[in-house]
């Protein structure tokens, strides 16, 4: 159903929100497949049903991550999974894709199009907007040390973008829709970017212990890894709510320090990290339902083929007291961790150009935006980034991020931009 721009646009038309309190579950999902075609409406139809049913869940996954507002491979679409979210009632954490480019112009213009276009049927959908993807970790020491072509941001880039995004959703359904930014453990961590902690509402951290090699990274070890990189970030966030925008393990790849890929491990992990410690207590996205990083070396996928039948329990039998704090729910503060984060993380750029795209940081996450493709990472040794992002830019001039780990997507997409002379899509 199409509105007038007054009506889905004016101030305060239709601000209602999730609860404020809820505590979402959700997973992350790219604007592209493993082999770098677009993703459709049926697609996000499919993944956000299947996530809806899945067999054996600790409570309804009806929420989703995106990494950017417009479809693959154009210029300021809205992407599809709009649509998709209003007919399956999903819940939408949106992200603005914010490395390598001067503006979010067309990231903002695909906004504003969609609220356009499904109004309150929308906009009552958003429960937050992330600006940017982990652009801090790629600039940083450790994120250059893992992927030395990657491409960021840096937190007076990610700051600027902030205010100009709240200052143009003002007076929209949207205003009160909390703005926050995603990054790694140790980009949060790193004084130099206390500007962006400051300026949020809400810290989004990708966190995966797989990837912390050099800190005895076993299965046996993940969780006291997720601990300590949570409560770091819980410690720097000032009060701050702090949502697990991405974990997960892969159940098969390559050995990456010590750590084993294994459908085993996977489950392990599940039980350990997600039941004890997050599901149910803090807004959580798992990497993955589905692997949409074709290049990555590594699966996460908790299905196959989008069955609702996981490829392991899914069955929380780890529901114990965790061992340190969690962070707050959307409405509420977060209290400090016990332990204190180690190495510190600046901003890369990724991809340039007028269209927008997501990616994730060193070695994880998953991205979607207009014609991205998925590339692996690497993890950082100091397990800021996370596992998979996906890049790869759109032959439509448009950066958008496709889904999964951070390093390999960011080359994909620098390989995109020069090769087509288009913005770098990246995820």
């Amino acid at each position: 159903m199409r509105v007038s721009t007054a009506s889905a646009l004016t101030a305060g038309a239709f601000a209602t929100l999730a609860s404020a309190g809820e505590n979402y579950l959700g997973f992350n999902s790219g604007a592209t497949k493993t082999d770098n075609s677009a993703k459709f409406k049926s697609d996000f139809m499919a993944e956000f049903t299947t996530a809806q049913g899945l067999k054996g869940a600790p409570g309804k996954f009806d929420s989703v991550r995106l990494y950017t507002n417009i479809q693959a491979y154009s210029k300021n679409d809205p992407i599809e999974a709009f649509e998709a979210a209003v007919e399956t009632k999903t819940k939408l954490l949106l992200g603005l894709w914010t490395s390598g480019t001067d503006n979010i112009d067309n990231e903002m213009a695909a906004l504003k199009t969609g609220l356009q276009k499904y109004g309150k049927d929308l906009a009552d959908l958003i429960i937050g907007v992330s600006i940017g993807s982990e652009d801090l970790y790629r600039v940083s020491v450790t994120g250059l040390k893992n992927d030395p072509t990657g491409v960021g941001a840096g937190p007076d880039v990610i700051v600027n973008f902030i205010k100009e995004f709240k200052s143009n959703f003002a007076n929209t359904a949207i205003s009160s829709v909390p703005v926050g930014h995603v990054d790694t453990w140790d980009s949060w961590t790193n004084g130099t970017n206390k500007a962006v902690i400051d300026a949020v509402d809400w810290l989004g951290v990708d966190e995966y212990p797989y990837y912390e090699n050099g800190k005895d990274n076993t299965i046996q070890n993940a969780g006291s890894l997720f601990d300590k990189a949570y409560d770091a970030t819980i410690a720097a966030a000032g009060g701050k709510p702090v949502w697990v925008t991405e974990t997960g393990y892969p159940y098969t790849g390559i050995k990456w320090g010590d750590a084993v890929a294994s459908v085993e491990n996977a489950e392990s992990y599940w039980q350990e990290v997600g039941c004890r410690r997050l599901f149910n207590k803090t807004p959580t996205f798992w990497y993955n339902l589905r692997d949409s990083n074709g290049a990555n070396k590594q699966s996460f996928a908790i299905t196959n083929n989008l069955s609702t039948t996981p490829r392991f329990n899914l069955t929380c039998e780890r529901t114990d007291t965790p061992t340190s704090s969690s962070s707050s729910s959307p409405s509420s503060t977060s209290t400090s961790g016990s332990s204190s984060a180690t190495g510190s993380v600046s901003p890369t750029p990724s991809g340039t150009g007028s269209g927008s795209g997501s990616g994730s940081g060193s070695g994880s996450g998953s991205g979607s935006g207009s014609g991205s493709g998925s590339g692996s990472g690497s993890g950082s040794d100091s397990g800021s980034g996370s596992p998979t992002s996906s890049g790869g830019a759109s032959p439509t001039n448009s950066n958008v991020p496709g889904s999964g780990a951070a390093s390999l997507t960011m080359m994909s997409a620098t390989f995109f931009v020069a090769l087509a002379g288009a913005a770098v899509a990246l995820l």
